[in-house]
């Protein structure tokens, strides 16, 4: 997770204009984030029947943890498997390492796990980023070297990585190496793996974006002046900004999978119980529509399943949690 850069001062003059529509409930295919940054969290089994309980189809894991992927065998729980950042050098130069990396955390489990995405770093900046698009091609080899069909090879980004994000039909890829990234994903099938938050936008300038804007609540309607889509939500607009980087890229086919959006519940500005309830149970709702670029179910991932009591960074970090460590819910949400 990284807090959002680039939002220009047009977007947020932008933002205090307009109407709202209404949203309809329920959605399939909304996942839920599970970070192990913690002392205190379940055991993996036990995380494993809290998503079944509360109807959770999906889940994202950071790491290849064994024992969280053995825990899901036979949930039929869809999952995202991610590459430790700093394994991504190795597994870039090395395909022998790329083969024993879906030895020891593919293998194994698929298909009795129904692992969907591998995630190929986690918002890589820096010269790292050179590593991600060899990495991707060595594990989706690896994949197929093992006779492992249907999982999917991505990288997850933040969105910094598109450049002039408002209006949204201006996005465009921040740098050369993610066009490379965006046609070798439209080349296999695969999605791009998007973190998306409103909420670091929407505190970087309280003054000129809304909070309703920013949680899908009524009161805003931003127009595109080039599509002449309109945006009623800060999500939206910033999910379209990727789909328009993708098609300047010669990848406009590569659908976006958002991979991590939720908003803090204690911590900092903005961060309260009722405000991270609004934002995620609308998210929830929301994404059954998909964006005005493009309409349909978006996949979307909701950060996160626990307060992680160790992560770093500022204290809302910690709190971006639907459940406590005891496996009491935060705030309510309906996932049906």
């Amino acid at each position: 997770m990284a807090i959002i850069r680039g939002f220009t001062l047009v977007l947020a003059v932008a933002l205090l204009l307009g109407v709202f529509i209404s949203i309809p409930v329920g959605v399939q295919s909304v996942g839920v984030c599970y970070g192990m940054i913690g002392n205190n969290l379940p055991s993996k089994s036990d995380v494993v029947q809290l998503y079944k309980s509360n109807g959770i189809t999906d889940m994202r894991i950071y790491l290849p943890d064994v024992e969280a992927i053995g825990a899901l065998r036979g949930s039929n729980i869809g999952l995202i498997v991610g590459v430790a950042n700093e394994n991504l050098i190795d597994l870039a130069a090395n395909p022998a390492s790329a083969v024993s990396w879906v030895a020891a955390n593919v293998k194994p489990f698929f298909p009795a796990v129904n692992i969907k995405y591998i995630a190929v770093g986690n918002e890589i900046t820096g010269e790292p980023t050179q590593s991600i698009l060899p990495a991707m091609k060595n594990l989706n080899a690896a994949l197929a070297a093992a006779g492992i069909a249907g999982i999917k090879v991505s990288t997850a980004v933040r969105l910094d990585a598109v450049a002039n994000t408002f209006p949204p039909s201006a996005g465009v890829f921040a740098q050369p190496y993610m066009a490379a990234v965006a046609q070798f994903l439209a080349s296999t099938g695969a999605p791009l793996l998007a973190n998306v938050y409103p909420y670091f936008a929407y505190i970087a300038n309280t003054k000129d974006i809304s909070l309703g804007y920013a949680t899908f609540q009524p009161g805003t309607r931003v127009p595109d002046p080039s599509t002449g889509l309109v945006y009623t939500n800060l999500f939206d607009a910033m999910v379209d900004a990727v789909y328009a980087a993708l098609a300047k890229a010669g990848a406009a086919s590569v659908r976006v999978v958002v991979s991590e959006s939720g908003w803090p519940s204690a911590g900092g500005d903005a961060a309260t119980t009722e405000n991270a309830r609004t934002y995620v149970q609308n998210l929830i709702n929301h994404a059954k529509q998909g964006t005005p670029r493009r309409p349909g179910a978006i996949e979307t991932y909701v950060f996160a399943m626990f307060n992680e009591n160790e992560k770093p960074g500022q204290p809302t970090e910690q709190n971006f949690g639907l459940f406590y460590p005891s496996k009491a819910p935060v705030y309510p949400i309906n996932f049906h």
